[in-house]
């Protein structure tokens, strides 16, 4: 049979076994923090909820009093009833072990009496703890306790798990007590009705031996239905005391709130505090330090290596220094829960650091300018070219052509590698307002542009947006930066005789000559025209003009313009311009005979 569910909630010793596994990954800082904000702010409810049960019942005090005490004498009564019955119970089961003959029997008996025994003496320190209202086990004399690193560890996570338990105590012994009001009630019930099926029978039964049997049974039972009753009235005893004590949940959370904030709340702000005056301190000394280097003719271009490494070693120094400001203010204050949580939090930091330590390693090279990405080097990142302006927790990239500067976390450009420029090399291949084609699709003007997109106006004003990977990726030609046309004008062959000597100079002075009124005329570098190639109608030529960026715009009515001229040009000249032409054989005949000719023997 189990013993009493109204026993006192004991703190036990808590013990931590904590196993450490080199393929578990780190716990989350964010989860940390808020692992700690929810131990403190239930520790602050645990602390203050004996102060406002205080306060709120400190009107009715005496009246309270001697309710108390009543309640109190009325379970210690309830506790000899119980240890009557045990000591009766006790003594019957003694005197069944002598007259048992059976050794299985007395195994059985053994073992009822050593919780007969347990229970009883059980039930004098509760008397004993009821009645002093203190534990009894706080004065017991401890075992000399022996050093282990896991019984450690337990101790640092000990008060915030006392915390915790101190704060649900009394959630947690309502909800016993109610449970074991629940099971007694059951026990008596059943008990009461065997002791009822005892008597039912001694009434009907005839059997001397019989009676004999259950007249021993009777007592035994009488007493186990009494001593479920007593623990039944001590269990509800305890919950209506819990009950009466209860305060509601808008008094109790500003009764924490409010004795928080005086209390610890204002310990664990006074250690932020410290903290971030520490850090702000520390960089106002890195400013310093900063300016004495500026007036020893320092420059950020010129960082050498021992000024980053006194950089890096003074930013660690600083966060360093903070930690331990804040650990010293909360051991000034003698708060232990609040330092075991705050070492809690930041061995969680540390155990999370460890497993970037390689990468942490990558970084700090980099920041000491030594890393495969140096500054004033040429690096590229999103496919466009970028120079490396400086380089620290958060590194500075500009792209001349671009006008863009990016701030990116120096996570970002671990793993990438730059290398040395020239100042001939583009860093993009247009700007805003040049005139750009991009692959097969008409010339457009640049409108705006970044490493994310390039928009284009094309004439008309339809608009045009590429993603910049695919824009570099379909090689834009500039046409802002001079460009060149390419005007193939065909002659008759009846021209073979001259097409390569006179009628070149002739077109490229007559082309001139036209090209003096034209606005545009200026910005011509240079004019061309030579034989290009047989055809197989015609004898073509090339029209070859260099023009400045500035016409960019009209590139392709100058195209057009030129081809007007060279048609003028023949008209004057009075020379022929073939169309294609078809050549027939006839059979048995071997003179060819073009198409015009054949088509009028034909009609004949």
């Amino acid at each position: 049979m189990q013993f009493y569910h109204y026993l006192a909630e004991h703190l036990p010793k808590i013990t931590l076994d904590i196993t450490i596994s080199s393929q578990t990954k780190s716990r989350s800082i964010i989860g940390i923090a808020i692992c700690c904000i929810l131990l403190f702010s239930s520790a602050t409810v645990a602390k203050t909820s004996a102060p406002a049960e205080v306060e709120a019942t400190s009107a009715n005090a005496p009246q309270e009093s001697k309710t108390q005490a009543q309640e109190t004498v009325e379970m210690l009564t309830s506790l000899l009833a119980l240890q009557k019955g045990l000591k009766e119970q006790i003594h019957l089961t003694k005197k069944k072990y002598k007259h048992s003959n059976s050794d299985a029997e007395k195994v059985t008996i053994e073992q009822e009496l050593s919780q007969l025994d347990k229970q009883f003496s059980d039930t004098a320190t509760d008397f004993e703890r009821i009645a002093t209202g203190v534990e009894s086990a706080l004065f017991a004399e401890k075992k000399p306790e022996t050093f282990s690193w896991k019984e450690e560890l337990a101790s640092l996570v000990e008060p915030g798990i006392k915390e915790l338990k101190r704060f649900t105590i009394r959630a947690r012994k309502k909800s016993r007590l109610k449970d074991s009001i629940g099971e007694l009630t059951k026990l008596s019930q059943t008990a009461g009705e065997a002791v009822t099926h005892l008597q039912t029978i001694l009434e009907t039964t005839s059997e001397k031996q019989v009676k004999q049997l259950v007249k021993a049974l009777l007592p035994e039972w009488t007493n186990i239905e009494k001593r479920l009753l007593n623990k039944l009235e001590l269990a509800q005893l305890e919950l209506s005391q819990l009950h009466e004590k209860e305060l509601s949940l808008i008094e109790s959370s500003s009764n924490s709130i409010r004795t928080f904030f005086k209390n610890r709340g204002l310990y664990l702000t006074v250690a932020l505090l410290t903290f971030i005056v520490v850090l702000i301190v520390c960089r106002v000394f890195y400013r310093l330090f900063l300016l004495i280097l500026k007036k020893l003719k320092y420059t950020e271009k010129q960082r050498s290596f021992h000024v980053r490494m006194i950089d890096i070693l003074f930013q660690a120094a600083s966060i360093v220094l903070a930690v331990t400001s804040l650990f010293f203010v909360l051991y000034l204050a003698e708060d232990w829960f609040l330092l075991s949580m705050a070492i809690i939090f930041f061995f969680g930091i540390s155990w999370t650091i460890r497993q970037g330590l390689p990468r942490l390693w990558q970084q700090g090279r980099l920041m000491l300018n030594i890393g495969s990405v140096r500054e004033n080097e040429r690096l590229t990142l999103h496919g466009v070219p970028w120079r490396v302006v400086s380089i620290h927790v958060f590194c500075q990239l500009e792209n001349p052509t671009l006008g863009i500067q990016l701030r990116i976390p120096i996570e970002e450009i671990v793993g990438l590698t730059s290398r040395p420029f020239c100042n001939e090399e583009p860093w993009f291949p247009c700007k805003k307002g040049d005139w750009v084609v991009v692959g097969n699709a008409p010339r457009g003007r640049v409108v705006s542009l970044s490493h994310e997109q390039v928009e284009l106006v094309q004439r008309g004003g339809k608009r045009v947006i590429y993603p910049t990977g695919i824009f570099l990726e379909n090689c834009p030609v500039n046409l802002s930066r001079n460009f060149r046309l390419r005007v193939i004008f065909g002659l008759s062959y009846s021209l073979q005789t001259d097409i390569t000597k006179t009628i070149p100079d002739i077109l490229a002075a007559f082309l001139e000559s036209k090209m003096e009124g034209e606005e545009w005329a200026e910005r011509c570098l240079s004019l061309r025209v030579e034989f290009y190639q047989a055809n197989a109608s015609s004898l073509d030529l090339i029209v070859l003009a260099d023009f400045k960026g500035a016409v960019a715009d009209i590139n392709a009515r100058i195209e057009r313009v030129i081809h007007k001229w060279c048609v003028e040009c023949a008209t004057v000249n009075k020379w022929e311009i073939p169309f294609p032409q078809l050549t027939l054989h006839q059979a048995g005949n071997n003179k060819p005979q073009s198409q015009n000719q054949a088509a009028k023997e034909a009609i004949s």
